[in-house]
């Protein structure tokens, strides 16, 4: 599974451009998204704007900040669940309307965006891209609201889903977040700079201290009078997406209060107590099996050793690779120590088992390196369903979970026992009530209507 996307705004109220601040907020969110990276600046008349395919660093040069001048900037990280990877879906978004150039950066997912487009395209709006987030921009450009703010609200009031949005003014940098808070957004500050970001670890980048996360349904408008806030709609109940704790935050952030290395750790400790295993050597499948794999070691008090060494220049390349590389799978992004496993009855945590083949080939190459034994433990209950909130998961006839028991799971992997995680000590793990968390993908009660389309696209929970 994949992240979405990420977003890092900044409103500065001295007379420098911010444009390197939020590369820098990029660079640590850039775990969330490696298929494309821009930034749009402000400079109090018009918004310039660099974007392009690939990493952070590769998208921005020195050259490419002297023309992103000005005092307030946002800036966006993208992998793709709506809408090719391509050029045209890079964001932020930048488009004229009538109350003067926006852009706009969203991560999330709509799940009425295709509806949401046709009506527009019906009106005779054209679109460069396939992304919600232009159909998003598009929605503001088109309101009949002579406020800005309020053409703002009048566009939201149409989505439906999950989104973390940041819109760019001539003269503001507004934050936004969905009814329900299903993706992460917070607010930090540095010296009299202002900044919004998807996660806590792009604020320490910086230095900067974190205020507090932006609400489910918030609106937070930051402009040269200071920052004010509104709530500009509330769902029955907050849903902050689970696997923001279990896989896809930096372990250095924190979100609702909740450092997201400690829950991990804690989702070991849960773990190695529903599932013990005599074993002489518990191992991650790194890196973000490592804190769980810590807190099974320490519960358990069967040593902790790395047993898979990781390919730390792997990354998404817009480069087909060859049949070759494609035939060598895993093993191009981990290999065994062998002279650490060869004989021994080992635990490897991993953070969850979505579709089975990569769990399968690491099972394979930790026997083959000489392991007596491989028992699988994995930190999160068993992935049932698909996510429709902006992140990439498979159909459900694709998620092994959804279709196999689990010792059906097991003799597919060919381990020697799994476990999975309860979803009661999960929720322990993090320490927030159930009520404030999606679980969807974990338990099929989807916080946000889906619509019968998308349901049978993704062969919904039944």
């Amino acid at each position: 599974m994949k992240e979405y996307c990420g977003v890092f705004g900044l409103y500065n109220f001295e007379p420098d451009s911010p444009a390197k601040s939020v590369y820098y907020g990029l660079y640590a969110l850039q775990h969330r998204g490696q298929e494309s990276a821009g930034i749009a600046v402000s400079d109090g008349r018009d918004i310039s704007h660099h974007k392009g395919m690939g990493l952070v660093n590769q998208v921005f040069t020195e050259q490419t900040f002297s023309s992103l001048k000005g005092t307030l900037a946002i800036g966006h990280v993208r992998y793709s669940t709506t809408g090719s990877s391509v050029m045209e879906n890079a964001q932020p978004i930048v488009i004229d309307t009538r109350y003067g150039p926006i852009a706009v950066a969203h991560n999330g997912n709509l799940v009425n965006a295709a509806d949401l487009r046709q009506q527009l395209k019906d009106k005779g709006i054209s679109f460069v891209g396939t992304t919600d987030s232009e159909v998003m921009a598009a929605l503001i450009a088109t309101s009949k609201k002579q406020e800005f703010e309020e053409a703002l609200i009048d566009a939201l009031r149409q989505c439906k889903g999950a989104f973390a949005l940041l819109v760019l003014t001539r003269d503001r940098l507004i934050a936004v977040r969905d009814p329900n808070g299903i993706r992460p957004l917070c607010l930090g500050r540095l010296d009299k700079s202002y900044l919004v970001s998807s996660e806590t670890c792009a604020l320490d980048m910086l230095g900067a201290q974190h205020i507090r996360d932006v609400g489910n349904g918030e609106i937070i408008v930051i402009d040269r009078d200071g920052v004010r806030s509104r709530t500009w709609e509330l769902a029955e109940r907050e849903a902050l997406c689970v696997f923001e704790y279990i896989y896809f935050a930096r372990p250095d952030s924190v979100m609702h209060g909740r450092n997201v290395y400690e829950a991990r750790y804690n989702m070991g400790k849960y773990l190695a107590k529903e599932h013990p295993v005599d074993a002489d050597m518990i191992m991650p499948v790194p890196e973000s099996g490592v804190p769980a794999a810590i807190g099974y070691s320490v519960e358990s008090k069967i040593p902790y050793g790395e047993g898979l060494i990781k390919n730390r220049y792997i990354g998404r390349t817009f480069i087909q690779p060859s049949q070759e590389i494609r035939d060598l799978g895993v093993r191009i992004k981990l290999n065994p120590i062998r002279d650490a496993v060869r004989g021994k009855k080992v635990v490897v945590i991993d953070d969850s088992i979505v579709r089975g083949t990569t769990s399968r080939q690491i099972v394979k190459l930790v026997r083959e390196a000489g392991a007596r034994e491989v028992h699988m433990r994995i930190s999160s209950p068993p992935n049932l369903g698909s996510c429709f909130y902006g992140i990439d998961t498979p159909t459900r006839a694709e998620l092994i979970a959804a279709n196999l028991s689990v010792e059906g799971i097991r003799k597919y992997l060919e381990a020697d026992s799994l476990g999975y995680l309860s979803l009661k000590n999960l929720i322990r793990s993090i320490s927030l009530p159930s009520k404030s968390l999606c679980l969807a993908c974990l338990n099929g009660e989807y916080p946000v209507k889906v619509p019968e389309r998308l349901e049978s696209l993704k062969l919904f929970f039944k």
